[in-house]
Formats: structure tokens, C-alpha cells, sequence
């Protein structure tokens, strides 16, 4: 059996991928240009991809038995064709939760707590010429009764939603598929759910109802000081409208995930003059040592279950 990975680069070079070597041939690329697929793949029984597509061109040409998707969103694999075809298609989930949540934290703790300028005061050597004990000229504050909304209380969402909790938060959500009835949480529109809120976190799928979900119609209405973060999809946030109105209000904004990755150079994101009021990371929520190694965990056991 022939095991070929196709873009293993998206998973880091810090995990290891000798637990496919039980299967048989393994053969492994770190990245894999479009043009370069079908010879890659051709002659191969299996086939993990992060993000690399495998369409209906690849599969009518190769004999592809089983597709292993490292990540939990399917949209780089024609799956009806894979049907027709005989192709079975796994994908991973849940194996992230932890990592995402800590992320959504990091950039509350970030901005809440004024880090930045803090640690900036010391290591520009302002504190050495203090007459007094202390600095403390820009204000922070504490989570205590905070309205921390989460838009998508999905598995990773209601973890956030419960830590948030845990530091006495006001916890309300907004579903965007208008099916989830968590008791155990206040349920608002949208609009209330912005106006209200003193933190926004959202971790909701990219789908027709939430693309540009949050635009410059109702992200006029999220109040001063509030601290937004998009640790869902890029393009649930429109990033244009997001990046005008950081320079017109204080809004504090945390951004994991945009509409192209990687960031297009003319990205509305990076003319952002208020650079203090955003933190732009490059798609690392879903990345921690643990929850790589997972990942690599669930496919091994998906490829066992095929072989089984």
C-alpha cells in the first residue's frame, strides 16, 4: 500500500509521521504545486491533504482509494465525484478545541491587559527613572462581568463560552444556523448580541449565511472599547470594512483567519494605522504542539479503519 502526503509543510516540522510507516510506502511532500498533483498521486493507494485540491481531474486518473483530509473543513475534495467513484473521503474534527480557545484568550488577556504598552514602558527603560512604584497611565481592567459574546456555540465556542464563565462573565451567543438552543446560555440577534457585548469572539463556519456576516452595516454598533476576534473563517468578518472602521473607533481586534491565505499583500489588514488595536496572526488557533499531534493521531486511526 502506497501512503503519499502531499503538503506535510501545513503540519510543521515538529511532529512526527512515523506512525504511517505501518501501512507500507510512504512518500511525503512538503508542498505540492497544483501541476504537480496528478503525477504525485497517480500511482498511490491513499492520499493525505491538508489543503492541496483533489478534484475529479485527479481521481478519473489515478486510483486513489481513500482521500484523508488533515484538517476538518472538506472543501478542497469534489466529494460527490469521490462517491461516484468509489472514493472514500475522512476528515478530522475536534481535535483543535483546546488550541482555539487558548488562542481566543491570549487575545483578550492581550488587549485587556495593555500588555503591550506595559512591557514597552520597562524595556524602553521608563520605569528605572520613576519617582514612584508604579505605572499604571493606561488603564486595564478585569474580565469580572465583562458581556462576552460568542457568535457560534458549536464545540469550540461553548468551550470558550464555558472558561468565560469561569472568570465571571456575562456569557450570551448568536447561532448563526438559527438550530442551536443552548439553555445554558442567553440567546440574542445578532444586533443585540454586538451592541451588548464587551468581548466578541466568533467561531462559526463559513457558509453562505455567514459570509460577511459582520460588515460595516452592524459593525457600527459594537461599542467603544469592545474587543472583536474572528477565530472561525476569514470572510466572516468583511476585512475591508473591518480595517476602516479600527481606524475610526477603539475597537480592539483579534484576527486569526482572513478571506486569502496566506495574507495578500494589499489586504486592507496591513494598511491598518491604529496597529495597537489589532493583532493579526497567521492561522495558528487550530496549531498547538498537542492538537497537531491529534490531528496526525485521527488520521492514523482513519486509515487503520480503512485498512481494517
Amino acid at each position: 500500500m502506497k501512503i503519499v502526503f502531499l503538503d506535510r509543510a501545513t503540519l510543521g516540522f515538529d511532529i512526527s509521521l512515523d506512525g504511517f510507516n505501518k501501512f507500507g510506502e510512504v512518500v511525503i511532500y512538503d508542498t505540492t504545486k497544483p501541476t504537480e498533483t496528478l503525477t504525485r498521486v497517480k500511482d498511490a493507494d491513499i492520499v493525505i491533504t491538508n489543503k492541496v485540491v483533489i478534484n475529479k481531474e485527479i481521481m478519473d486518473n489515478s486510483n486513489l482509494k481513500l482521500v484523508c483530509i488533515a484538517a476538518t473543513g472538506m472543501n478542497n475534495v469534489d466529494l460527490e465525484y469521490a462517491k461516484v467513484k468509489g472514493i472514500q473521503v475522512k476528515n478530522v474534527a475536534g481535535y483543535s478545541t483546546d488550541s482555539v480557545t487558548q488562542l481566543t484568550f491570549s487575545y483578550v488577556f492581550h488587549f485587556i491587559q495593555q500588555l503591550n504598552y506595559y512591557t514597552s514602558y520597562v524595556n524602553e527603560g521608563n520605569w528605572e527613572k520613576s519617582d514612584i512604584f508604579t505605572h499604571i497611565d493606561k488603564p486595564f481592567y478585569e474580565l469580572k462581568d465583562k458581556n462576552w459574546g460568542i457568535i457560534g456555540l458549536g464545540n469550540i465556542g461553548e468551550n470558550v463560552a464555558k472558561i468565560a464563565k469561569s472568570f465571571a462573565c456575562n456569557v450570551s451567543y448568536y447561532s448563526t444556523s438559527g438550530k442551536n438552543n443552548n439553555t445554558n446560555y442567553e440567546s440574542k440577534s445578532l444586533d443585540k448580541l454586538l451592541k451588548e457585548s464587551d468581548i466578541i469572539s466568533i467561531h462559526c463556519p463559513l457558509n453562505k449565511t455567514t459570509t460577511n456576516l459582520l460588515n460595516k452595516s452592524n459593525l457600527n454598533l459594537i461599542k467603544d472599547g469592545a474587543i472583536l476576534m474572528n477565530l472561525g473563517r476569514g470572510g466572516i468578518i468583511n476585512e475591508d470594512d473591518l480595517a476602516n472602521i479600527i481606524d475610526r473607533k477603539e475597537l480592539y481586534c483579534g484576527i486569526d483567519v482572513v478571506s486569502k491565505e496566506p495574507i495578500e499583500e494589499n489586504s486592507a489588514l496591513l494598511k491598518v494605522e491604529n496597529k495597537n488595536r489589532l493583532a493579526l496572526t497567521p492561522h495558528i488557533g487550530w496549531a498547538s504542539i498537542e492538537a497537531r499531534k491529534r490531528l496526525v493521531d485521527m488520521i492514523i486511526n482513519n486509515i487503520s479503519e480503512y485498512v481494517k
